[in-house]
């Protein structure tokens, strides 16, 4: 099964940092995506729908963001809670939408590998896989404060001529305010990332001056 393969991938890996585990969330979209796909078009409908869903209420229900981002809470308390929030998604009576089971194996396996954590960044990765089977490309630019809207058509334009966005029927762009990143840009679509921010200048600065002294 595709994400349990995906589960015995990142298990592997235990102690790693931020970034690293933000690495392996990609590895988990992909799984998704390519078990929803194997099983129909209409069920990787179904699981984008079912992500958004639970991406929603992440971001909205506070108490859903605790249970998510509670690194110590036990196996059978982390099994409970998924299924408590499957609940109160789904609904009850004749209005009941219930999650796809690759939707709740996705999560089930998150939290059977304390990854719980991740689950923001493997929805983001899945829905980018996801536009780009429906011939959409996802562009996102990050700043240190938000950007004027002719600067982002001026960049969509710049964009429209790479030959990654030729290839997509429709291209959208978020602006995405970071102020860690000083200063630039970080571009971000398919596969590619074009890092302008001052604060990889001034990293790239400090290895060049460490390793000079």
């Amino acid at each position: 099964m595709l994400l349990a393969s995906a589960a015995r991938t990142v298990s592997a890996a235990p102690g790693l940092g931020r970034r690293a585990a933000s690495a392996i969330a990609p590895k988990y979209s992909k799984a998704v995506f390519g078990a929803a796909l194997a099983k129909s078009p209409q069920t990787l409908t179904k699981v984008h729908a079912d992500l958004a869903n639970f991406s929603n209420a992440l971001k909205k229900d506070p108490e859903v963001a605790n249970f998510v981002n509670n690194p110590t809470l036990s196996s059978q308390d982390r099994t409970k809670g998924l299924q408590a929030i499957f609940g109160k998604l789904e609904g009850t009576g004749p209005k009941k939408d219930a999650f796809s089971e690759v939707s709740k194996n996705l999560l089930a396996v998150l939290s059977e590998n304390g990854r719980l954590g991740e689950t923001e960044s493997v929805i983001e990765g899945f829905n980018e896989l996801f536009a780009e089977y429906k011939g959409e490309l996802t562009v996102t630019v990050t700043s240190a404060s938000p950007l004027a809207r002719d600067v982002l058509t001026r960049l969509e334009t710049t964009l429209k001529q790479s030959q990654t966005a030729q290839a997509a029927k429709v291209i959208k762009i978020t602006n995405k305010v970071n102020p860690s990143i000083l200063g630039g840009l970080i571009v971000d679509f398919g596969d590619k990332t074009i890092d302008l921010s001052v604060q990889s200048r001034v990293t790239k600065l400090n290895n060049v001056l460490t390793q000079s002294v």
